[in-house]
């Protein structure tokens, strides 16, 4: 069974009781149960991690690009601004996936620039936890996925 990672920047530990109204009331427990339950279903082995550590998140993109395992990211805040974790994720051997559980050019103007999505194979933005659903989809329709 083929490896992904589902990387999860800060505060997305905290699904569920951070903001609902805009992040929905899915907890964070949910989005792993969704994810690996969806990614079994795929035929692959979703491994969610989530870390409010930037430095922890580019070790996990090193760790992708040097396994050639395809990348499902929720940067975060770390979207807006951590050219480190762009340069990481710029060295990606295999797919890489940005995703979003709300659109970010529906809310504040900061929060529409993504340093990571010039170096992504794309972005899922505005389907709340669907959107990771989506993300898993499009690497599951790869011919290496």
């Amino acid at each position: 069974m083929r490896r992904v990672l589902v990387l999860n920047g800060p505060n997305l530990g905290r699904l569920g009781s951070r903001e609902p109204d805009v992040y929905g009331s899915t907890s964070y427990a949910g989005l792993v149960e969704r994810c690996t339950a969806l990614g079994k279903e795929l035929g692959f082995e979703a491994e969610v991690r989530e870390t409010n550590d930037e430095g922890e998140m580019i070790r996990w993109l090193h760790e992708a690009a040097d396994g050639s395992i395809p990348v499902v990211i929720n940067p975060g805040a770390f979207t807006h601004y951590s050219y480190a974790m762009r340069d990481a994720a710029a060295q990606r051997t295999a797919p890489l996936i940005e995703v979003h559980i709300s659109n970010p050019y529906a809310r504040e103007e900061f929060r529409h620039t993504s340093v990571i999505a010039a170096v992504a194979s794309g972005t899922v933005a505005g389907f709340g936890i669907g959107s990771y659903e989506l993300a898993l989809r499009a690497l599951a329709a790869e011919p290496t996925g």
